[in-house]
Formats: structure tokens, sequence, C-alpha cells
């Protein structure tokens, strides 16, 4: 659990185009006057590069925006403007991320510095994963070593915040804790 009670950390997860991203905007437009996101994809296509700016436009000019995509925990713990909540998106891309330009063994390390800093963090928070345990077992090692600490990831992430959603087709399921204090609409 976190350990700061006026500040509230919530984890939403989804598979691919569930709504999860959609979902966990929506929910910081409505709840946070200066939001900040931190984005860990990086632009390598063209194809990326449209799907950013599609997100970008979205988000519209009130957003801060943060593009990094290893080094997350240290954002999260530096004084980020004046930003009075964060959304990070997502998760499983800034793992995939350390396995692909660290390997595994930078994982574990990486993963406890970033949940010390999700229980630290003196802002709001919203975290954006993927599911992917509920496909088929990946044929590559690569996908297997993926899939399993994608698991473990979001296991740990779950465990460290106080609310967890789960978005299938765009409809959000509460997991763990409450929207209480994210003034639902």
């Amino acid at each position: 659990m976190t350990t700061d009670s006026k500040f509230t950390r919530l984890l939403v997860l989804g598979g691919a185009r569930s709504g999860k991203s959609r979902y966990a905007q929506q929910l910081a437009d409505r709840c946070w006057k200066r939001p900040l996101y931190l984005a860990t994809a990086e632009v390598k296509d063209k194809e990326m590069a449209r799907r950013v700016q599609a997100h970008r436009q979205a988000r519209g000019a009130r957003w801060e925006c943060v593009e990094e995509p290893m080094n997350i925990a240290e954002v999260l713990t530096t004084n980020v403007a004046d930003a009075d909540g964060i959304l990070v998106d997502c998760m499983t891309l800034w793992l995939s991320n350390v396995l692909l330009k660290e390997g595994p063994a930078a994982i574990e390390k990486r993963q406890q510095a970033l949940l010390k800093a999700v229980r630290n963090v003196r802002r709001n928070l919203i975290l954006v994963s993927n599911e992917v345990g509920m496909g088929i077992v990946p044929k590559y090692e690569l996908g297997r070593t993926f899939r399993d600490q994608a698991g473990w990831l979001n296991q740990a992430l779950a465990a460290t915040v106080d609310t967890v959603v789960l978005v299938v087709a765009g409809l959000p399921m509460i997991l763990k804790g409450t929207l209480t204090n994210w003034r639902q609409a």
C-alpha cells in the first residue's frame, strides 16, 4: 500500500485496444488541472510516429509531456513542474525497453527502483499496463521471458497501488480499492 494517503495511485490494466489508455486519460482529464503524461514509447518508425501524434492530439495542449523510455523512476521522484497528477503509459512498453536494451538481468533492479518511486511519489498517479498473460504461450524464449516479467511486474504494481482497474472492451472493472478519490463521473 502507498505511504502517503494524500495521494492516490491507480493501476489500469487491459489487453491491446481494450480502452485502457483512453480510460486512464479521461479519468486524469476529469480529476487534474495540470496533468503530466509520462510516455515510455520511442518513435522508431512511421507507424509509431502516427500513434504518438494521435495520442498528443487526443490529450490536447493542457497536458505536459515527458518522454522517457527507461528512467521513469527518476522522473517520478523529481519535481515534475506543477503537475498535480502523472499518467504513465505504458509499463509493459517500459519493460520491453529495459529487456531489449539492458537484458533480463537488469529488470529486477529497475523494477525495485520503480516500485520505490511509485510508493514515494508526491502526486496522484495512474499507471497503464498491458495484461499479456491471457493469450497463447509465446513460441520464442524472449516472448516467454517478456510475458513472465510483465505478469510479475503487474502483480508487484497491483500490490503497491491503492486501486486496480481492468478494462475490457472499454468497460472498467474495479479489481482492488475504489475510485472514490477520482471523482468518478
